[in-house]
Protein backbone atom coordinates (compact mmCIF):
# COMPACT_ATOMS: atom_id res chain seq x y z
CA UNK A 1 0.00 0.00 0.00
CA UNK A 2 1.30 3.49 -1.03
CA UNK A 3 1.97 5.96 2.04
CA UNK A 4 -0.09 8.52 -0.06
CA UNK A 5 -3.10 5.32 0.37
CA UNK A 6 -2.41 5.02 3.98
CA UNK A 7 -2.98 8.92 4.71
CA UNK A 8 -5.74 8.21 2.37
CA UNK A 9 -7.68 5.81 5.07
CA UNK A 10 -7.01 7.58 7.99
CA UNK A 11 -8.99 10.56 6.35
CA UNK A 12 -11.86 8.29 5.05
CA UNK A 13 -12.09 6.55 8.12
CA UNK A 14 -12.40 10.20 10.48
CA UNK A 15 -15.13 11.35 7.40
CA UNK A 16 -16.99 8.13 8.58
CA UNK A 17 -16.77 8.75 11.95
CA UNK A 18 -17.71 12.27 11.77
CA UNK A 19 -21.05 10.97 9.64
CA UNK A 20 -21.61 8.65 12.60
CA UNK A 21 -21.35 5.22 11.39
CA UNK A 22 -20.27 2.73 14.14
CA UNK A 23 -16.92 1.22 14.29
CA UNK A 24 -15.61 -1.98 16.26
CA UNK A 25 -12.10 -2.35 17.84
CA UNK A 26 -10.02 -4.98 19.20
CA UNK A 27 -9.40 -3.37 22.31
CA UNK A 28 -12.85 -2.93 24.50
CA UNK A 29 -10.64 -0.09 26.81
CA UNK A 30 -10.72 2.27 23.65
CA UNK A 31 -13.69 3.48 24.67
CA UNK A 32 -14.50 5.43 21.83
CA UNK A 33 -17.64 6.50 20.26
CA UNK A 34 -18.12 7.98 16.56
CA UNK A 35 -21.44 9.41 17.50
CA UNK A 36 -19.39 12.74 19.72
CA UNK A 37 -16.63 13.09 16.76
CA UNK A 38 -17.55 15.95 14.46
CA UNK A 39 -15.55 17.84 11.91
CA UNK A 40 -15.19 21.20 12.13
CA UNK A 41 -13.03 22.08 8.92
CA UNK A 42 -11.55 20.51 5.86
CA UNK A 43 -8.66 22.89 5.22
CA UNK A 44 -7.25 21.71 7.36
CA UNK A 45 -8.60 18.58 8.09
CA UNK A 46 -9.60 18.87 11.93
CA UNK A 47 -12.37 17.24 14.44
CA UNK A 48 -13.87 17.66 17.50
CA UNK A 49 -14.27 14.90 20.22
CA UNK A 50 -17.17 15.65 23.06
CA UNK A 51 -16.17 14.28 25.94
CA UNK A 52 -13.24 12.22 24.86
CA UNK A 53 -11.67 12.33 28.30
CA UNK A 54 -13.23 11.46 31.40
CA UNK A 55 -13.34 13.83 34.67
CA UNK A 56 -11.14 11.29 36.07
CA UNK A 57 -8.87 11.15 33.16
CA UNK A 58 -8.64 15.17 33.32
CA UNK A 59 -7.91 15.13 37.25
CA UNK A 60 -5.02 12.34 36.75
CA UNK A 61 -3.09 14.43 34.27
CA UNK A 62 -3.52 17.38 36.09
CA UNK A 63 -1.91 16.22 39.25
CA UNK A 64 0.89 14.21 37.33
CA UNK A 65 1.68 17.92 36.23
CA UNK A 66 1.32 20.04 38.83
CA UNK A 67 4.46 19.81 40.59
CA UNK A 68 6.51 19.59 37.37
CA UNK A 69 5.18 22.24 35.65
CA UNK A 70 8.07 24.73 33.93
CA UNK A 71 8.33 27.87 31.32
CA UNK A 72 6.82 26.66 28.05
CA UNK A 73 9.68 26.82 25.08
CA UNK A 74 9.68 26.93 21.36
CA UNK A 75 11.77 25.43 18.83
CA UNK A 76 14.06 27.34 16.76
CA UNK A 77 13.44 27.03 12.97
CA UNK A 78 16.69 26.90 11.88
CA UNK A 79 18.93 25.01 15.18
CA UNK A 80 15.85 23.20 16.49
CA UNK A 81 16.92 23.72 19.77
CA UNK A 82 14.35 24.39 22.26
CA UNK A 83 14.25 28.47 23.45
CA UNK A 84 11.93 30.58 25.52
CA UNK A 85 10.04 33.50 23.69
CA UNK A 86 7.20 35.36 23.75
CA UNK A 87 5.53 33.69 21.36
CA UNK A 88 4.68 31.01 23.92
CA UNK A 89 3.97 32.04 27.84
CA UNK A 90 2.82 28.86 28.72
CA UNK A 91 4.01 26.45 31.27
CA UNK A 92 4.41 22.74 31.09
CA UNK A 93 5.70 19.33 31.35
CA UNK A 94 6.13 15.79 29.62
CA UNK A 95 4.23 12.85 30.65
CA UNK A 96 5.95 9.86 29.25
CA UNK A 97 4.70 7.42 27.29
CA UNK A 98 2.67 4.51 29.22
CA UNK A 99 3.70 5.75 32.74
CA UNK A 100 0.30 4.53 34.41
CA UNK A 101 -2.87 2.45 33.58
CA UNK A 102 -4.87 5.73 33.17
CA UNK A 103 -2.29 7.25 30.96
CA UNK A 104 -1.94 4.03 28.89
CA UNK A 105 -5.52 3.73 28.56
CA UNK A 106 -5.53 7.48 27.04
CA UNK A 107 -3.16 6.26 25.26
CA UNK A 108 -5.17 3.74 23.66
CA UNK A 109 -8.14 5.65 23.04
CA UNK A 110 -6.22 8.49 20.95
CA UNK A 111 -4.52 5.30 18.69
CA UNK A 112 -8.28 3.88 18.39
CA UNK A 113 -9.56 7.49 17.19
CA UNK A 114 -6.94 8.72 14.86
CA UNK A 115 -6.48 5.49 13.47
CA UNK A 116 -2.49 5.90 14.11
CA UNK A 117 -0.04 3.71 15.48
CA UNK A 118 0.60 4.78 19.74
CA UNK A 119 4.20 4.53 18.81
CA UNK A 120 3.94 7.12 16.29
CA UNK A 121 2.99 9.59 19.16
CA UNK A 122 5.39 11.61 21.77
CA UNK A 123 4.97 11.61 25.43
CA UNK A 124 1.86 13.60 26.58
CA UNK A 125 2.69 17.31 27.45
CA UNK A 126 0.31 19.04 29.99
CA UNK A 127 0.13 22.65 29.52
CA UNK A 128 -1.15 25.52 31.99
CA UNK A 129 -1.96 28.55 30.58
CA UNK A 130 -3.05 31.48 33.33
CA UNK A 131 -4.67 35.03 32.62
CA UNK A 132 -3.06 36.72 29.64
CA UNK A 133 -0.87 33.52 28.63
CA UNK A 134 -1.45 32.74 24.93
CA UNK A 135 0.86 31.04 22.11
CA UNK A 136 0.42 32.67 18.78
CA UNK A 137 -0.16 31.34 15.38
CA UNK A 138 2.45 29.22 14.92
CA UNK A 139 2.88 25.28 13.14
CA UNK A 140 3.65 21.77 14.88
CA UNK A 141 5.33 20.32 11.46
CA UNK A 142 9.32 21.53 12.16
CA UNK A 143 10.58 23.23 9.46
CA UNK A 144 14.27 22.06 10.43
CA UNK A 145 16.31 18.66 10.09
CA UNK A 146 16.91 18.49 13.85
CA UNK A 147 13.43 17.66 14.93
CA UNK A 148 12.54 15.58 11.97
CA UNK A 149 14.78 13.11 12.78
CA UNK A 150 13.07 11.29 15.34
CA UNK A 151 9.93 9.97 13.69
CA UNK A 152 9.50 12.40 10.75
CA UNK A 153 7.50 15.42 10.46
CA UNK A 154 4.82 15.96 12.85
CA UNK A 155 1.58 14.43 11.12
CA UNK A 156 -1.31 15.09 13.21
CA UNK A 157 -2.35 17.01 16.85
CA UNK A 158 -4.77 15.66 19.97
CA UNK A 159 -5.03 18.59 22.03
CA UNK A 160 -7.72 17.80 25.21
CA UNK A 161 -9.17 20.22 27.02
CA UNK A 162 -8.51 19.81 31.09
CA UNK A 163 -10.91 22.24 32.76
CA UNK A 164 -13.69 24.83 31.44
CA UNK A 165 -12.03 28.10 30.86
CA UNK A 166 -14.62 31.25 31.47
CA UNK A 167 -13.45 33.41 29.02
CA UNK A 168 -11.01 33.43 26.53
CA UNK A 169 -8.51 30.12 26.33
CA UNK A 170 -9.92 29.32 22.35
CA UNK A 171 -8.06 27.23 20.09
CA UNK A 172 -8.59 29.37 16.82
CA UNK A 173 -7.48 28.10 12.88
CA UNK A 174 -6.70 31.79 11.34
CA UNK A 175 -6.53 30.17 7.84
CA UNK A 176 -9.23 27.35 8.03
CA UNK A 177 -12.21 26.81 5.84
CA UNK A 178 -15.55 25.94 7.44
CA UNK A 179 -17.30 23.30 5.23
CA UNK A 180 -20.41 24.67 3.82
CA UNK A 181 -22.84 22.77 5.34
CA UNK A 182 -21.09 23.27 8.71
CA UNK A 183 -22.15 26.19 11.41
CA UNK A 184 -19.49 26.90 13.90
CA UNK A 185 -21.31 25.39 17.03
CA UNK A 186 -19.95 28.22 19.68
CA UNK A 187 -21.44 31.80 19.06
CA UNK A 188 -19.50 34.98 18.40
CA UNK A 189 -20.34 36.42 21.51
CA UNK A 190 -19.57 33.58 22.99
CA UNK A 191 -15.66 33.97 21.55
CA UNK A 192 -12.57 36.34 22.19
CA UNK A 193 -11.84 38.67 19.98
CA UNK A 194 -8.61 36.59 19.22
CA UNK A 195 -11.31 33.31 18.37
CA UNK A 196 -13.11 35.28 16.53
CA UNK A 197 -10.01 35.53 13.52
CA UNK A 198 -10.73 32.08 12.14
CA UNK A 199 -12.59 28.89 12.91
CA UNK A 200 -12.37 28.53 16.87
CA UNK A 201 -12.76 25.98 19.30
CA UNK A 202 -13.53 26.76 22.90
CA UNK A 203 -11.99 24.63 25.56
CA UNK A 204 -14.34 22.26 27.26
CA UNK A 205 -13.18 20.28 30.32
CA UNK A 206 -12.85 16.19 28.58
CA UNK A 207 -13.28 17.60 25.00
CA UNK A 208 -10.81 16.92 22.63
CA UNK A 209 -9.18 18.48 19.11
CA UNK A 210 -7.35 16.54 16.44
CA UNK A 211 -6.07 17.90 13.28
CA UNK A 212 -3.82 17.01 10.81
CA UNK A 213 -0.26 19.32 9.98
CA UNK A 214 0.36 17.33 6.77
CA UNK A 215 -1.64 16.81 3.70
CA UNK A 216 -2.52 13.40 3.06
CA UNK A 217 0.23 13.14 0.39
CA UNK A 218 2.81 13.92 3.49
CA UNK A 219 3.45 17.64 2.42
CA UNK A 220 3.15 20.72 5.18
CA UNK A 221 -0.68 21.87 5.33
CA UNK A 222 -0.20 25.74 5.51
CA UNK A 223 -4.01 25.61 6.46
CA UNK A 224 -3.01 24.08 9.58
CA UNK A 225 -1.83 27.46 11.43
CA UNK A 226 -3.27 27.73 14.44
CA UNK A 227 -2.70 29.99 18.05
CA UNK A 228 -3.95 29.38 21.77
CA UNK A 229 -5.99 32.38 22.68
CA UNK A 230 -4.93 34.35 25.36
CA UNK A 231 -7.17 33.51 28.66
CA UNK A 232 -9.00 36.44 30.19
CA UNK A 233 -10.74 34.59 32.60
CA UNK A 234 -10.17 31.77 34.85
CA UNK A 235 -7.10 28.92 33.92
CA UNK A 236 -6.69 26.55 31.05
CA UNK A 237 -5.04 22.75 31.53
CA UNK A 238 -4.60 20.94 28.77
CA UNK A 239 -2.59 18.14 27.21
CA UNK A 240 -1.28 17.52 23.83
CA UNK A 241 -0.02 14.67 22.01
CA UNK A 242 2.23 14.98 19.15
CA UNK A 243 1.79 12.35 16.21
CA UNK A 244 4.75 11.30 14.03
CA UNK A 245 4.45 9.78 10.21
CA UNK A 246 6.80 6.81 12.15
CA UNK A 247 7.47 5.58 15.15
CA UNK A 248 8.94 8.30 17.59
CA UNK A 249 11.51 5.91 19.20
CA UNK A 250 13.04 5.62 15.39
CA UNK A 251 16.62 7.84 15.03
CA UNK A 252 17.22 8.17 11.62
CA UNK A 253 20.72 8.31 11.14
CA UNK A 254 22.82 10.82 9.46
CA UNK A 255 24.78 8.33 6.99
CA UNK A 256 26.17 11.46 4.60
CA UNK A 257 22.38 12.64 4.32
CA UNK A 258 21.74 9.18 2.34
CA UNK A 259 19.33 7.01 4.26
CA UNK A 260 16.11 5.45 4.61
CA UNK A 261 14.14 5.90 7.77
CA UNK A 262 11.60 3.37 6.77
CA UNK A 263 11.46 -0.63 5.84
CA UNK A 264 9.00 -0.40 3.91
CA UNK A 265 11.07 2.22 1.69
CA UNK A 266 12.45 -0.33 -1.22
CA UNK A 267 8.89 -1.01 -1.74
CA UNK A 268 6.99 2.12 -1.63
CA UNK A 269 9.95 3.22 -4.80
CA UNK A 270 9.38 -0.10 -6.66
CA UNK A 271 5.88 1.03 -6.99
CA UNK A 272 6.83 3.89 -8.52
CA UNK A 273 6.37 6.53 -5.32
CA UNK A 274 9.46 8.00 -5.77
CA UNK A 275 8.02 10.02 -8.66
CA UNK A 276 4.34 10.20 -7.44
CA UNK A 277 5.47 11.46 -4.28
CA UNK A 278 8.80 12.67 -4.00
CA UNK A 279 8.12 15.14 -1.13
CA UNK A 280 7.74 12.47 1.28
CA UNK A 281 10.04 10.06 -0.42
CA UNK A 282 13.25 12.44 -1.89
CA UNK A 283 12.63 15.33 -0.06
CA UNK A 284 14.65 18.70 -0.20
CA UNK A 285 18.56 19.44 0.59
CA UNK A 286 17.20 21.42 3.71
CA UNK A 287 14.45 18.71 4.73
CA UNK A 288 15.83 15.06 3.21
CA UNK A 289 12.36 12.54 2.44
CA UNK A 290 11.96 9.33 4.16
CA UNK A 291 13.12 7.15 1.23
CA UNK A 292 16.34 9.05 -0.36
CA UNK A 293 18.48 5.96 -0.63
CA UNK A 294 15.54 3.49 -2.45
CA UNK A 295 15.23 6.67 -4.52
CA UNK A 296 19.15 6.85 -5.66
CA UNK A 297 19.71 10.14 -5.70
CA UNK A 298 22.43 10.07 -3.23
Amino acid sequence: MSIRSSLLIVVVSLFFTNNGCSASYSDPSSNVNPSKSRQISWKPRAFVYEGFLTDEECDHLISLAKSELKRSAVADNLSGESKLSEVRTSSGMFIRKGKDPIVSGIEDKIAAWTFLPKENGEDIQVLRYEHGQKYDPHYDYFTDKVNIARGGHRMATVLMYLTDVEKGGETVFPSAEEPPRHRTAVKDDDLSACAQKGIAVKPRRGDALLFFSLHPNATPDQGSLHAGCPVLEGEKFSATKWIHVDSFDTIVGDHGGCADSNDQCERWAALGECTKNPEYMVGTTDLPGTCRRSCKVC
